[in-house]
């Protein structure tokens, strides 16, 4: 991973650079606070401003003391660091080990750089975000608050039943979740249109990717699942009389794509 990120801003002793990371389970943009000391630039501070585990490094290339940061107290991640840079970024610096630095950061104008910072940030977070848009799936079982799209799909390298979530936000579908129930990468998604978290599957200690998604629909999973995607409402509105039916159906047309698609 880069050190001191792909756009930089500043040009004095302190300077920030910035990158756009997607780590497949979580993604956001990272803020390095460089310095230079005895003729090498160093990191002295690092915030990446994760959506589900946001946190920040002291001293990255030397103590490298990392927090977390916890968004129900603090609120957005960007927002935050932003704050703090523009407040307490001497004080960071020191006890990330760099007093010297942190001096030159009380004496400098930062101004300008911590506004530029600013607005620099705020459009990598906006038009950096990675989101994903599947098909919506050959066959379709509509179940109350939700419907099924389900698909066998043919990648390059891979290859499996697809089960989409779908659920209407105002006046358009939307993906909610997805289960990619691949044979070599099997993989899920909490909210590709949103902020697209997925995870891969051990397939160690998962043998049937379809049977493992098929389950937790029939153990009751959905409803968690698609409110740690962010859609609550979606959730609350489950019928679980309706589910459990049409669980039943989306189970005899994916295994039976399944079956058909056998190698």
């Amino acid at each position: 991973m880069s050190e001191r990120g792909d756009v930089i801003v500043g040009h004095g002793a302190i300077r920030f650079g910035l990158e756009y990371r997607d780590l497949m389970s979580d993604q956001g943009l990272c803020i390095h606070a460089l310095g230079e000391t005895n003729g090498a630039e160093v990191e002295l501070l690092r915030f990446d401003c994760f959506d589900h585990q946001p946190h920040y490094h002291y001293g990255p290339e030397k103590r490298n003391e990392r927090l977390m940061l916890d968004k129900t107290t603090e609120g957005d991640p960007l927002e935050w660091t932003l704050t703090q840079l523009s407040e307490r970024l001497p004080e960071m610096i020191s006890r990330a080990g760099y007093d010297d630095l942190a001096e030159q950061a009380r004496s400098a104008d930062l101004g300008p750089t911590l506004s530029e910072l600013g607005s620099t940030a705020r459009k990598m977070s906006r038009e950096g975000r990675r989101t994903v848009k599947h098909d919506r799936g050959e066959v379709i079982v509509e179940a109350g608050a939700v419907r099924f799209g389900i698909e066998f799909r043919e990648l390059a390298n891979d290859r499996g039943v697809a089960i989409h979530v779908l659920g209407d936000v105002g006046s358009e579908e939307v993906e909610l979740l997805t289960f990619d129930c691949f044979e070599k990468a099997p993989h899920y998604h909490y909210g590709p249109r949103a902020k697209n978290q997925r995870l891969y599957l051990d397939t160690t200690t998962v043998h049937d990717p379809l049977r493992w998604a098929l389950d937790l629909f029939k153990g009751g999973k959905l409803a968690s699942m698609l409110e740690r995607a962010g859609y609550r409402d979606h959730a609350a509105a489950l019928n679980p009389s309706v589910l459990s039916e049409r669980v039943r159906e989306v189970e005899s047309v994916a295994t039976g794509m399944q079956q058909a698609n056998a190698r």
